[in-house]
């Protein structure tokens, strides 16, 4: 991928389950004269290399999800990495970038506030926390399919069994009514993918992202 790493994503570990997820919202400064997804991407066109858009770190899924915006949109955008997501939106508020994907948790009071502007969020459907916000499906843009997934691993000789017990454990807990709505409050999506459709999931998104970081020519200097 971007980096060499001590350990191996996929061979060191055994997949145990996913419990959430969240999309990405396209956010942007409300001086940015552009209200729609196709507004936006013929504003970015129209100014190359002129629109700033933060991360929260070279290499950071938010910047892989600009990136990979970038690609399919055929714009280029100048990308500031930041320590952090924090950092990135409070930029993102002054106006000393244009533009941020950020998932709906954090960025919920600000779009609400209007202090910045969602123009489209990933997902098959819009989110309940921000409803009037179409999908970038829906806006014309359907190969954006980048999301973030939290999940449990454990260490890859672990028995089967014990996978599927602490498995069949992680879905009954996530299924509960109170630990669904705590994940939602916090900007979440419940989700459950048990161990073999999460070690797929793992393989697929692996592939994903280093296309993405090849056809981007992202680099840690980036």
């Amino acid at each position: 991928m971007l980096q060499p790493t001590p350990y191996d994503a996929i061979k060191d570990f055994a997949p145990i389950a996913t419990v959430a997820s969240t999309e990405f919202v396209l956010t942007v400064h409300p001086s940015v004269p552009a209200n729609t997804l196709q507004e936006f991407i013929a504003l970015a066109k129209s100014k190359p290399g002129q629109l700033n858009y933060g991360s929260a770190g070279t290499g950071n899924s938010t910047h892989l999800a600009g990136a990979f915006f970038g690609v399919l949109t055929g714009t280029r955008m100048q990308h500031i990495p930041y320590k952090g997501s924090g950092p990135a939106l409070t930029d993102l508020i002054g106006g000393q970038i244009q533009l941020y994907f950020v998932s709906p948790g954090p960025s919920l009071p600000i779009i609400q506030s209007g202090e910045i502007k969602a123009i489209a969020i990933s997902g098959e459907a819009r989110s309940p926390a921000l409803p009037q916000v179409p999908t970038f499906t829906e806006a014309g843009l359907p190969g954006f399919d980048v999301k973030v997934w939290y999940g449990l691993l454990a260490p890859a000789a672990t028995p089967k069994d014990i996978i599927d017990k602490f498995s069949s454990e992680v879905g009954r807990i996530a299924a509960m009514p109170d630990i669904r709505e705590k994940l939602i409050g916090q900007g979440l999506e419940p989700l459950y993918v048990p161990a073999e459709r999460f070690a797929a999931l793992i393989r697929a998104d692996t592939a994903k992202f280093a296309r993405i970081i090849k056809t981007a020519n992202i680099r840690l200097e980036n």
